[in-house]
């Protein structure tokens, strides 16, 4: 079984798009995460949903979990309101090292491998210049165990 045998389409995302219309993207579609891409239309990173959290969540809460417990109910349902304005650019890490990119000829050991090694949930598949669409971990899970 090769990539283009588990290719899904993908919505992706600019450097540009709002966070938000991103985390309403990732909710809406039940997705693992986004293809991210430049200018050209081709993959620049992928945003994982826990990056959006990552942004969204204070940061005295993600260095201390006991001050996350005592912000009450009302306030702690609004923080995803704190990332108005902010764009998908502010969400990312920063540029991997390595990208998850895959051709349409890669086995599903070697999708498998890219994933374990860049710890993202989606591989977008490249071919021919452009973006074809993506392997996603549940896909391939699935697949791998018979489902």
């Amino acid at each position: 079984m090769r990539a283009r045998d588990l290719l899904t389409d993908f919505p992706t995302v600019t450097l540009d798009t709002p966070v938000l219309d991103a985390a309403r993207l990732l909710a809406d579609q039940d997705l693992p995460g986004l293809i991210v891409v430049d200018e050209s239309g081709l993959p620049f990173s992928i945003l994982a949903g826990t990056q959006v959290l990552q942004l969204a969540v204070p940061t005295y809460c993600q260095d201390d979990p006991a001050l996350a417990r005592v912000v009450d109910e009302a306030h702690a349902d609004t923080f995803l309101h704190a990332m108005t304005g902010q764009t998908v650019r502010r969400a990312l890490p920063g540029r991997p090292h390595e990208l998850p990119v895959t051709d349409p000829d890669a086995t599903v050991l070697e999708i498998a491998a890219l994933m374990a090694r860049t710890r993202t949930p989606l591989v977008a598949v490249v071919s021919e210049g452009r973006l074809q669409g993506a392997v996603t971990l549940q896909t391939l899970m699935d697949r791998m165990l018979g489902s």
